[in-house]
């Protein structure tokens, strides 16, 4: 039989099938339905800074000039209480989860600033998670704020969380950083233990009628894959820390895709929300029909077969790809566009 187990943060995983933070999350029930249809971990649905820092109970905590800033942004952020719980049924969702599942439950905080985050993390250990992921989604406007203030600032994050809590910490990054490399191995010294590649970054769309910014969001596709595959391939052997592909894995193939580029883990959610979640039984199975129909015997047989450092010109993942890809074009003769 084919082994799907892998191991991820130090957790022992039953497939390297994790659900990832989204409202198919939210409900034990469910919880206990992805864990039966072969989800190997579900990771919470995200909490957000902006809660911590307005609801009374986590004010409390806050430092002073923390108190000061809610006041005008608690009229802008919505109630996301309907998504994921709030602050204090979050650890409740964390204890019942923990207490009817045996699959590692992640939380998740989506955050970019200290502050009350260190202390409610240890509430989440308490709680019961197995671990924390970082979600790390901050769009910076200022012309002052540098790169390298950026990076330090995520980098300090990690590492305030990391002193203050046991569990294992994975950090959930966007792709838009001039090095990412460098950013990857500050971050694992900074502490974290895996990182999450990659947070989709949510465009609004403009009402040209009403002329309103229109919150806009679109599930995934395949296509969004071919991003992660470079970077899990690139960094994977560089690091310590364990890599998870997210974004762009909708069926078996995709996740044979991330774990030959050297993923321990893919992170899936769109599928799902398209198709309902007992199609994750669908993945499952085809993912252990494909590794037996080719030979291998397990997940781990085919981890970073295709990483840049397994390949035979690790250039493929350089400057040479992009120059094959653009010279090897060919208009449709018809004069259809390409893909039609």
């Amino acid at each position: 039989m084919t082994d799907l187990s892998t191991r991820y943060l130090g957790l022992s995983l039953a497939t390297p099938l994790v659900v990832s933070a989204s409202p198919l999350t939210r409900d034990v029930a469910q919880i206990e339905k992805l864990q039966y249809l072969g989800a190997g971990a579900v990771v919470l649905p995200s909490l957000f800074e902006e809660q911590l820092t307005t609801e009374p109970r986590a004010r409390a905590t806050a430092t002073p000039s923390e108190r000061e800033a809610p006041g005008a942004v608690a009229e802008l952020v919505p109630n996301a209480a309907s998504y994921n719980l709030g602050p204090t049924g979050y650890l409740e969702l964390i204890r019942e989860a923990k207490a009817a599942v045996t699959i590692p439950i992640i939380a998740s905080l989506n955050a970019t600033t200290p502050g009350s985050w260190a202390n409610y993390a240890r509430e989440i250990e308490v709680a019961g998670a197995d671990a924390l992921e970082l979600n790390v989604y901050d769009v910076p406007t200022s012309t002052e704020i540098t790169g390298a203030t950026l990076e330090q600032k995520y980098c300090d994050l990690v590492s305030l969380i990391k002193n203050n809590v046991h569990i294992p910490v994975a950090v959930k990054l966007s792709p838009f950083f001039t090095s990412l490399p460098n950013l990857a191995v500050r971050l694992e010294q900074s502490g974290a233990d895996g990182l999450v590649l990659f947070n989709r970054f949510y465009q609004p769309d403009i009402n040209i009628y009403s002329q309103e910014i229109t919150p806009t969001l679109e599930l995934s596709t395949s296509q969004e894959l071919r991003l992660r595959l470079h970077w899990v391939a690139a960094l994977y052997g560089q690091l310590r820390a364990d890599l998870a592909a997210t974004g762009g894995v909708h069926e078996a193939y995709d996740v044979v895709k991330a774990l030959l580029a050297g993923a321990r883990v893919v992170m899936i959610a769109s599928a799902l929300m398209q198709h309902g979640i007992n199609y994750l039984e669908s993945v499952r199975q085809d993912l252990g029909r494909w590794l037996q129909d080719n030979g291998w015997k397990s997940v781990l047989d085919i981890q970073g077969k295709l990483s840049r450092r397994a390949v035979a010109d690790p250039t493929v993942y350089d400057r040479v790809n992009y120059m094959q890809v653009v010279t090897s074009y060919r208009p449709d003769p018809r004069g259809k566009p390409a893909g039609r």
